[in-house]
């Protein structure tokens, strides 16, 4: 495996700037992410710069689910469920290490807006749509069926629950993964670099000028295309061009709440209606539920979404009516997120009615933006932009590349033999694990997290054990690896975006945080000033996480 390391900024600079590109990217989220893969693979030179670390913003702040969107048949989106609900088996096949099946489970109650025929058929309709494997299709359940797998229900008016599959993932890893696997096929990618300005001739966008947000550097980068995938900040990077169409985003927020599961003990996903009629996801994950998502709009910091106590109370109720025992409070929240949805503004509507599907603008100067979309939908969104950028290079300079082969291409960590190979696959790199002395849940958390990469990521462990540091070996030898293969600069990088444990263990992110800033400041050599911004950095993200100091 190629290492994709940023922390050279004088090589990162060289490598953006010694040569006219192809194709830049703005933004590295997981559009972004899947624009580059998808240009790389098909011969084009192509870079990305993301002026925040990768998936800082929302491509890891969602409901971490790859779904169809079966809420989209009521919108009659039928076009979008049939898109996006064939995009989830790729996205699993392609990368079993980051997503796996999960089936949900969704009440039906006396009253609902869901009955018993409308969700037979609605669940019906999206197996047909989605094209879902026949070992996958929906079950209907009666009341005791429905008990059985989550006891903690509202009992009063329950009716039975249809039982479908869909698929879980670590978005922020998924976005990792395919900029990996795109460095892998010699493009560049550099977080920390922000886009602010754009370089014209002839009225036509050939370079962008960025700043480094860690050396304050500033410099020109040139391509012969510029696709803006900044997500929330499209319209904002579509304003440094001199341009704006009337279409323009409308943001909306989405919020979470964690819970340890000794107070939420929910073993079964369920997707339920809240009392407005919203649908919401309760999800057990790594010894947690976690619960979301609200949509309101938003109008405020871009770069730090927070839980209100509106959000929380919100969300509180909604659980506390379906699951009448837990009486849960605010007290009971471990960590949250909020994260935001880069809408296609359309006028009339209400934020849960307005469109998910992407759209492309195209500017007078060349400028290619990304709207919209669904985490899903990535890797054909990205298929969609590099189909227009080739062709306009073969019309242009009688360039002819190759077709989207992203259908068929495992992401970093995904060559397992397939989808259907990766048990058989995690339990040879667990034996070999246990004979490297690892404990085999240890070995098998690592083969099942970091897919084909685990042999790399066993040489860390045994570097790991040499070192000098109150840090476990393991948890080492991830932080070394997320520093010199993935990209990771600053201490919330890998708490947040490279282990997810800022939102699913929070209290041990409270323990290590100083001995892995101290590990990170010798390794990336810190001046003092940097360490006590990167902790200060840090302590914010943990007061947001943790509902203090918000409104």
């Amino acid at each position: 495996m190629t290492r994709f390391i940023t922390y050279d900024r004088k090589k990162m600079k060289d490598c953006l700037t010694k040569k006219r590109h192809d194709l830049l990217v703005i933004g590295g989220g997981i559009t972004g992410a899947g624009v580059l893969l998808d240009a790389a693979s098909r011969g084009l030179k192509a870079a990305l710069v993301d002026m925040q670390d990768f998936a800082a913003g929302t491509s890891s702040r969602s409901t971490k689910l790859i779904h169809g969107g079966l809420r989209y048949l009521k919108q009659f989106e039928f076009k979008l469920v049939a898109e996006v609900g064939k995009e989830r088996a790729l996205v699993y096949e392609n990368g079993p290490h980051v997503t796996q099946p999960e089936w949900l489970l969704l009440p039906i109650y006396k009253g609902g807006t869901l009955g018993p025929l409308s969700t037979r058929i609605g669940l019906r309709l999206y197996d047909r749509l989605a094209q879902v494997k026949k070992t996958e299709r929906h079950r209907m359940l009666n009341v005791k069926a429905t008990l059985e797998k989550a006891p903690l229900l509202l009992k009063d008016g329950l009716l039975g629950a249809g039982y479908y599959s869909e698929y879980k993932t670590d978005d922020a890893r998924l976005v990792i993964e395919v900029l990996k696997k795109a460095v892998e096929l010699g493009a560049v990618a550099c977080n920390y670099v922000k886009a602010v300005g754009f370089v014209h001739r002839d009225g036509k966008v050939i370079g962008v000028k960025v700043e480094d947000e860690l050396t304050n550097e500033a410099y020109t980068i040139y391509a012969k295309k510029i696709v803006n995938a900044a997500g929330p900040w499209v319209d904002a990077i579509r304003e440094l061009d001199g341009f704006r169409e009337k279409k323009r985003l409308f943001l909306t927020k989405g919020v979470h709440l964690v819970f340890d599961q000794r107070r939420f003990p929910l073993t079964q996903a369920v997707y339920f209606d809240a009392q407005d009629g919203r649908m919401i996801f309760a999800i057990p994950r790594d010894g947690k539920t976690y619960v979301g998502t609200t949509d309101t709009p938003y109008g405020e910091s871009l770069r730090h979404p927070e839980t209100t106590h509106e959000d929380a109370t919100y969300l509180l109720k909604a659980i506390n009516h379906i699951f009448p025992t837990l009486r849960l409070t605010e007290a009971d929240v471990e960590s949250s997120w909020a994260g935001l949805r880069p809408l296609v503004h359309e006028a009339g509507k209400n934020p849960g009615e307005i469109s998910r599907k992407d759209e492309i603008f195209t500017s007078p100067t060349g400028l290619i933006s990304i709207a919209g979309g669904k985490l899903t939908g990535y890797r054909k969104m990205s298929e969609k932009i590099v189909d227009i950028i080739t062709n306009q290079l073969e019309k242009e300079e009688g360039i002819l590349y190759q077709r989207s082969k992203t259908a068929t291409l495992p992401i970093s960590g995904g060559d397992v033999g397939g989808a259907a190979n990766f048990r058989n696959y995690v339990e040879r790199k667990t034996a070999l694990g246990v004979r490297m002395g690892l404990s085999a849940g240890t070995a098998t958390y690592l083969a099942e997290k970091y897919g084909s990469n685990v042999d790399l990521m066993h040489r860390f462990y045994q570097n790991a054990l040499n070192e000098k540091t109150k840090l476990a070996p393991v948890l080492l030898a991830e932080l070394m690896y997320a520093i010199e293969c993935e990209a990771a600069l600053k201490p919330t990088d890998f708490f947040v975006r490279r282990t997810g444990m800022l939102y699913f263990d929070i209290a041990s992110v409270i323990e290590l945080k100083d001995a892995v800033i101290k590990f990170m400041a010798e390794k990336l050599n810190w001046t003092e000033d940097e360490r006590r911004k990167n902790e200060t950095e840090l302590d914010a993200e943990i007061g947001r996480a943790k509902l203090k100091d918000v409104t």
